[in-house]
């Protein structure tokens, strides 16, 4: 359960926004879409090596 402490005369916007904050870094939202579908593990390891392979160009780019 996510709790967000509000402080007296805070913005509800602003509540709202960190409520959000927290919810995303939970990763439901992610995990809810990739369950939508069956990936095999072979797509998957695929997928998480193509994702390494542009992230280790992008760092190597900025050097």
């Amino acid at each position: 359960m996510i709790i967000v402490p509000v402080k007296e005369g805070e913005n509800i916007e602003r509540a709202l926004k960190k409520f959000k904050r927290k919810f995303e870094k939970t990763g439901i939202v992610r995990e809810l879409r990739a369950r939508q579908a069956f990936v095999k593990p072979s797509v998957r390891r695929r997928e998480e090596i193509k994702r390494a392979i542009y992230i280790q160009k992008m760092q190597t780019k900025e050097e």
